[in-house]
């Protein structure tokens, strides 16, 4: 069995590296508030993100089926909510629930 002082320099060791992992990204992130760069991407990156996660969903629809129009309603009411009200979370859950209830009843497999 490892002696005390082993496991007290083990333990204040590990707490230490916890610690400065845990303080490194608000140190690093300080000057960074600052840099043109991140105050661009902070604006532009969302509505980027957006459009990749569209594409990569929609992708693989085959057009030429019925079952297109489930998502494709489902993208048209996001799309609507959000311009219309401006809540990202409103916008994620109507089109989460048109999208689930057109699945799930009228262009079930």
């Amino acid at each position: 069995m490892p002696d005390t002082t082993y496991l007290v320099a083990a333990v204040l060791i590990s707490a230490a590296v916890t610690w400065a992992l845990r303080a490194l990204p608000f140190a690093a992130l300080a000057p960074l508030r600052a840099s043109g760069t991140v105050q661009y991407l902070s604006t532009r990156m969302p509505a980027g993100i957006m459009v990749i996660l569209v594409v990569y969903c929609l992708r693989d629809l085959p057009l030429t089926h019925a079952r297109v129009a489930a998502p494709l309603a489902a993208l048209t009411v996001t799309v609507g909510l959000h311009l219309w009200r401006r809540n990202a979370l409103l916008s994620i859950l109507g089109g989460t629930a048109v999208h689930v209830a057109l699945a799930s009843t009228v262009f079930a497999r």
